[in-house]
């Protein structure tokens, strides 16, 4: 093993770092962590691994840097290739027919070409940072032809693939024109991880039918070019969260206090319900709010009894269908402000911005209600969340059955988001659930999130490729 090659090695579209380039063209590197950082990060340092990724603008290239304990391998992508392999076919194309084609999927050919050269540039250098008989782990959509390319460059190397994202019925992933070369990428891997046993099932019978290998159980067996078959295995790991650290913050005197003080700044309502998502077509946004402007116009919740606050956290503004969607949406928020707030009382309040770790952790305590009512969900990390920072044992969840987080939080109120009269009926529930209903279902919940966090996530997976 050469100084600049791991014996671990994580692939994903992004850096786990900010690089902020100042006037007289210095810059500054700084760690920038998240969900996915906070399950690698441990075991990364331990085995002194890399983490290959794009730096977050365009033509930005520097030597590798070590921060943290963790080695940061960049990616140089120009704007050409971010806006065709991003913006375009990973965003415009597979997104949203991963998720059951919520809005149509476009199919450009260049769109298609600048995937499978950024696929080769990322292999490339994972390929050249992994050590002899190390493990390559790559991450999501943007990236599943990397297997396969990582697997030819170096086969020595354990590959494994996880998707963060659902993976389509054969119905609709058929009608992607290069269904059989994203299907080959993927079976470079050697163990492919789902976020619902469900994902998984459709991927082995997408595999079966549009390329005729043989699956039986968990398994599929791909043939190779000196006769051997590779034993391929596909399976659920459904991710979590740093569920300890959301309940240490929870649990903080300072917290405590500004969820305190959020609801005596929303006029101390019997209820608050809440909503926080990435501006996303498939979160169920606007579902959320007909439901609870059709219970204000019916009456059966009123202002200032109830009040919602909706997070949207700004996402893809490239994207024309982001543009859209977050027109609709408030336009909505608008009209329920005016018809059903008044003065000192509004009945909605809506943040188009990003919450720092305490406001997102006061706010999930603030919250009576939780609304989770996405369209299409891998996992949905929101959920667990809101279930970790509850460290009063009170709230209650509604929670969207189309999520993968719906698998494993069972206590919750499940619902069909696309069933307005069936949601507005949970919301109903939810808002008038009794304490000692809420301490039963919350107890559950929380066992379940504090017992199978993202390190757990990350072990499970990271064992089970070893054993290929």
């Amino acid at each position: 093993m050469t100084a600049t090659q791991s014996d671990l090695v994580v692939v994903s579209n992004r850096l786990p770092i900010d690089v902020t380039v100042d006037d007289d063209g210095g810059r500054t590197y700084r760690h920038s962590p998240g969900g996915l950082v906070t399950a690698l990060e441990p075991v990364l340092k331990q085995r002194a691994g890399a983490w290959v990724g794009w730096p977050g603008a365009p033509d930005l290239g520097f030597d590798p840097i070590r921060l943290d304990g963790v080695l940061s391998i960049p990616v140089s992508l120009t704007s050409e290739e971010i806006a065709d392999y991003y913006e375009g076919f990973s965003n415009s194309t597979l997104w949203p027919l991963y998720h059951d084609v919520i809005t149509p999927p476009e199919y450009h050919r260049e769109w298609h070409e600048a995937y499978r050269a950024v696929n080769a540039k990322f292999a490339e250098v994972a390929a050249g940072a992994v050590a002899e008989g190390g493990t390559v782990w790559v991450h999501d959509y943007q990236l599943q032809l990397a297997p396969s390319m990582i697997k030819q460059l170096r086969p020595d190397a354990r590959v494994g693939f996880f998707n963060h994202i659902p993976f389509p019925p054969e119905a609709l992933f058929a009608q992607l024109p290069w269904r059989r070369e994203i299907l080959t990428g993927l079976l470079g891997a050697d163990l492919i991880g789902f976020q619902r046993a469900q994902d998984a099932g459709n991927f082995r019978s997408c595999v079966r039918r549009l390329t005729g290998l043989t699956t039986r159980g968990h398994h599929i067996f791909v043939p190779e070019s000196d006769g051997s078959v590779r034993d391929v295995l596909s399976a659920a790991f459904p991710i979590s969260i740093d569920s300890a650290a959301v309940d240490a913050r929870a649990h903080l005197p300072r917290v405590q206090a500004r969820a305190r003080e959020i609801r005596s700044e929303l006029g101390n309502p019997d209820r608050v319900l809440f909503g926080v998502d990435r501006l996303d077509y498939t979160k169920g946004i606007a579902h959320r709010l007909k439901a609870y402007e059709e219970l204000l116009r019916e009456g059966r919740l009123t202002v200032p009894g109830v009040v919602m606050v909706q997070v949207a956290s700004p996402s893809r503004g490239n994207v024309s269908a982001y543009q859209t969607l977050r027109d609709d949406v408030e336009t909505t928020v608008g009209r329920i402000a005016g018809d059903f707030g008044s003065l000192g009382s509004p009945a909605i309040h809506y943040l188009h911005q990003n919450q720092d770790a305490d406001e997102m952790a006061a706010l999930y305590l603030a919250a009576d209600v939780m609304l989770v009512t996405a369209l299409r969900d891998g996992m949905n990390l929101v959920a667990k969340e809101y279930v970790a920072a509850r460290v009063d044992g009170r709230g209650a969840l509604v929670l969207s059955e189309f999520t993968g987080a719906a698998d494993e939080l069972r206590q919750a109120l499940l619902v069909n988001p696309h069933d307005i009269d069936g949601l507005k009926g949970s919301i109903l529930r939810a808002v008038a659930m009794s304490p000692k209903e809420q301490r039963r279902r919350m107890q559950a919940l929380r066992r379940r999130v504090l017992e199978h966090d993202v390190g757990a996530w990350a072990e499970s997976f990271l064992g089970a490729l070893a054993g290929r």
